[in-house]
């Protein structure tokens, strides 16, 4: 397991993947991430120390720290390690996906990756209550610095009067907003990069800068057309941070193009009234197979730990798309099914007895 940058306890030493692993019986070696050493230390003081209570194997838990990228490649490549859980950057994930897979045994990599999380903004609901709309997306999308897997970095809305007004009050809400510390220079260096990247982009207007710098984050907030976000894939890449970017679409038919143009995410969201049920239901199909988690009239920034949750998506949000990394179902990236057929009942588990 390897421990997540953004995440010092959920995604990391004690998270959801050390967790799961150890429900479905499995021993667990995690690689601490250089972010937060002292947590990882303290968290695995605690397990270690539960582990000797109860009177458990001390091979059942072991915490690596340190050392450069050889050791999460050694790590991945040992016989005795059989699967991988991983949160993180997709450049990462995919060269440590590409070792598992390269193996003489190849190996299930589990690897959430990231996700633009993209809202489609129905023309009624935006009439109806576009402010609203626009506050929300402002508190999320600037929640804890941006920091989430899950941040909604793009609102795709009809052109017209009601996307000004929708452009206006999300800008408003924003610019109040002051600098938030973000937890690692890294990750304040790649939203500044981030940020940089989509203002030098063909088409793309600044509704709201900032001033950034060493690990301060304040929000940005750009626009540009359904035509520039079809021309330009820059434009759909993640930025990791309090970065809003409108998309502004001719009519529903480009909206419907801007949707089949996504790459896998993590969660799509619709906001949408009664008079917009036929426009959902065009979409529905679309986004089903863009994304693990759909949300209607809501911000996705908040994950439930639950049996229906699903927190992974199609490549790159995840490297398997059948796989969660929050909730129950989780357990199961670390279960191998066993059909037993004709068995003795003496020879079965105990549980099948």
């Amino acid at each position: 397991v390897f421990g997540a940058s953004n995440f010092p306890l959920a995604f990391s030493t004690a998270g959801g993947d050390t967790a799961a692993a150890l429900a479905a019986g499995c021993p667990v070696v995690v690689k601490g991430h250089s972010a937060h050493p002292g947590t990882a230390e303290i968290v695995a003081q605690a397990i270690d120390a539960a582990i000797r209570k109860l009177g458990m194997h001390p091979g059942i838990f072991s915490l690596i720290q340190g050392g450069k990228r050889d050791v999460g490649q050694s790590l991945v490549q040992h016989k005795l390690i059989k699967a991988v859980g991983f949160t993180g950057s997709l450049a990462g994930g995919r060269a440590l996906f590409d070792l598992c897979a390269q193996r003489e045994d190849p190996i299930p990599f589990f690897g959430e990756l990231g996700s633009v999380n993209p809202m489609f903004l129905l023309p009624e609901a935006v009439k109806a209550r576009g402010e609203a709309i626009a506050k929300g997306w402002a508190g999320s999308l600037t929640m804890g610095a941006g920091q989430f897997c899950t941040n909604p970095g793009i609102s795709v809305v009809i052109d017209g009067p009601d996307a000004d007004a929708f452009v206006d009050a999300t800008t408003e809400a924003l610019a109040p907003v002051g600098a938030q510390t973000m937890l690692t220079d890294g990750i304040a260096s790649a939203y500044r990069s981030g940020r940089d990247r989509i203002a030098a982009a063909k088409g793309v207007q600044e509704l709201l800068t900032s001033t950034c710098d060493l690990r301060n984050a304040t929000p940005y907030l750009f626009a540009t057309t359904g035509k520039e976000w079809l021309d330009n894939e820059v434009l759909g890449e993640e930025v990791f941070g309090p970065l809003g970017l409108v998309v502004r679409v001719a009519d529903f038919d480009e909206m419907m193009k801007v949707a089949r143009s996504l790459s896998g995410q993590l969660t799509c969201t619709l906001h949408m009234d009664a008079g917009d049920t036929k426009h959902g239901q065009a979409l529905m199909p679309v986004l089903e197979r863009k994304a693990g988690r759909i949300l209607a009239n809501g911000f996705p920034t908040g994950v439930e730990v639950a049996d229906s949750m699903v927190h992974g998506g199609p490549y790159p949000a995840s490297t398997n798309f059948g796989a969660t990394s929050v909730g129950t179902l989780s357990i199961r990236r670390f279960l191998r099914p066993v059909c037993y057929q004709n068995m003795p009942e003496e020879l079965l588990p105990a549980d099948l007895r």
